[in-house]
């Protein structure tokens, strides 16, 4: 039987309709700080901690609820409540807490002082206790579960069952871990790259329809702490539910469109890009990518970097089958216009950057954590091979190539021809296919272009198919045993070629 309630809440939501529901019935209740104030203000009868502490708040209310009189009323096991009767302390049958903001603090980029403050030291204290003790004790962690309390209560002649106290108890303790995790991994930020321990902290945002397969279930979850534009955070404009392709492909489209600062638009098929281009404006770097392999481009996900104008919108609504749109923002003028295809998904992720926080992959049992591939390289960072010396626009041609092909799953070779992709050769086993793959969807289009690969020519085979289709200046990291084998060729075949010394691997 409930008869008495500790509430202690930063979150005031729906706090009216529980304390009076519990008033009504006669429950004692007690509170501190800003809790009391809000229950005595509404009329609602309630003490004070202090009272039952014998301790005034000190600290600035830092201190308020760590005393024996708290926490030996929640903690006592109902064989311990005579002893506790002994000791002139009373039990408490519910307690109902909710913690200090300290992720949406960091997540507003408030300062260290104000995020230390918002990191909750009763509270979470307080909780444990209760959901510890959870056979003789109800305990509440969100206002999302008030209405379930309720119709326990008046369901259970004023008490709870054991099934749903378990049950509570089970959320609080993934609550308060989560809470934890959160204060870890913003101290980590500051500290050491890779932490003894690392800790990580989800919300569950949404069930998704299924997995990767029908037959698989999925869930999209959010890290509340994290600042930056997220596809968790995202706002789907239009279209239907985002489902968990999607969401994979539109990640791997926003770090592409992320990488570039001048207008940039990629069309993305199954987390590799199948066009991808740079131009004076957003429409014509989009025209560029859509052209670069059209019949891949049914389906895709199209990725741009600048707020979305009606004049690539509409030829975005001129594209056949496109499955999403993602960019930081619609105009008015093209949302309206390219709502009129249901179906399509509109994804709006605010500003866009460059994302420097650690690449996590999950592994059997474990993890495997990386920084990102974020380097940059500038015309100087290049180094002739050749005796053919590539021209300035080759240059820009080779940079741009060699900035798309990072984001291509390895094996990798691209060719590119003005500030655009025309051919992509994506993820296979041996590098010459690649290039076969790349050399087919260019076509014509490869004489006079530039290709990139992703990492070093083993052997002359690639380099060879590349200049036989017109390939005239080739990038790459160099550091094969091959090397001067492939340079001999190039000079033979009169391409002109560059190393960076950087590999962009990506499995």
């Amino acid at each position: 039987m409930i008869k008495r309630a500790l509430i202690s809440v930063y979150d005031k939501k729906y706090l009216d309709k529980l304390a009076d529901f519990l008033a009504k019935r006669g429950v004692e209740i007690v509170s501190s700080g800003g809790t009391y104030d809000f229950l005595n203000k509404i009329g609602i009868s309630v003490k004070k901690v202090s009272d039952i502490t014998g301790s005034a708040e000190i600290l600035n209310g830092r201190v308020k609820t760590l005393h024996p009189a708290i926490h030996a009323g929640i903690l006592a096991r109902t064989d311990q409540l005579e002893q506790l009767e002994e000791s002139g302390i009373e039990p408490f049958d519910l307690v109902v807490v909710n913690l200090y903001p300290f992720e949406q603090m960091v997540a507003s980029n408030a300062g260290t002082d104000e995020v230390l403050e918002n990191i909750d030291i009763g509270g979470p204290a307080m909780l444990r206790a209760a959901a510890k003790n959870y056979p003789r004790v109800t305990v509440i962690c969100s206002p999302d579960y008030y209405d379930i309390l309720v119709e326990q209560v008046k369901k259970n002649d004023g008490d709870t069952t054991i099934e749903f106290r378990k049950e509570m108890a089970e959320k609080v303790f993934a609550h308060t871990t989560a809470y934890d995790n959160a204060i870890a991994s913003f101290l980590t930020e500051r500290g050491e790259q890779f932490a003894e321990h690392l800790t990580l902290s989800f919300e569950k945002r949404k069930l998704l329809r299924y997995g990767e397969n029908p037959h698989q279930q999925a869930a999209l979850y959010l890290d509340p702490a994290y600042k930056l534009s997220s596809l968790a955070r995202a706002r789907v404009l239009s279209g239907k539910e985002l489902s968990f392709n999607n969401l994979w492909d539109l990640e791997a489209t926003m770090q592409m469109v992320g990488d570039f600062d001048e207008p940039f638009a990629v069309v993305v098929k199954h987390t590799n890009p199948c066009g991808a281009a740079v131009g004076r404006t957003l429409a014509e770097a989009y025209g560029k990518a859509f052209e670069s392999d059209p019949l891949s481009a049914f389906g895709s996900i199209i990725g741009l970097n600048r707020v979305v104008d009606i004049k690539t919108a509409e030829l975005i609504h001129k594209t056949r089958f496109v499955e999403c749109v993602l960019a930081p923002d619609f105009s008015s003028e093209s949302l309206e216009l390219m709502k009129k295809k249901k179906q399509r998904r509109l994804v709006a992720v605010g500003e866009l950057r460059r994302c420097y926080d650690l690449e996590i992959r999950a592994i059997t049992g474990g993890a495997l954590v990386q920084t990102r591939d974020t380097i940059e390289l500038k015309p100087e960072n290049l180094k002739v091979v050749s005796k053919v010396t590539p021209t300035a626009k080759q240059i820009d041609d080779l940079l741009f190539a060699f900035r798309v092909v990072k984001h291509v799953k390895s094996n990798a070779v691209i060719i590119c021809k003005d500030g655009a992709t025309v051919g992509i050769g994506p993820g296979q086993t041996s590098r010459v296919d690649s290039s076969i793959i790349a050399v087919r969807k260019a076509g014509d289009r490869a004489k006079g272009a530039v290709a990139a690969s992703d990492a070093f020519f083993p052997m002359p085979d690639g380099l060879e198919v590349l200049a036989d289709a017109g390939v005239n200046a080739v990038i790459q990291p160099g550091g094969s045993k091959g090397d001067n084998d492939v340079i001999i060729t190039a000079d033979r075949l009169g391409v002109a070629m560059v190393f960076t010394g950087i590999r962009h691997f990506k499995h």
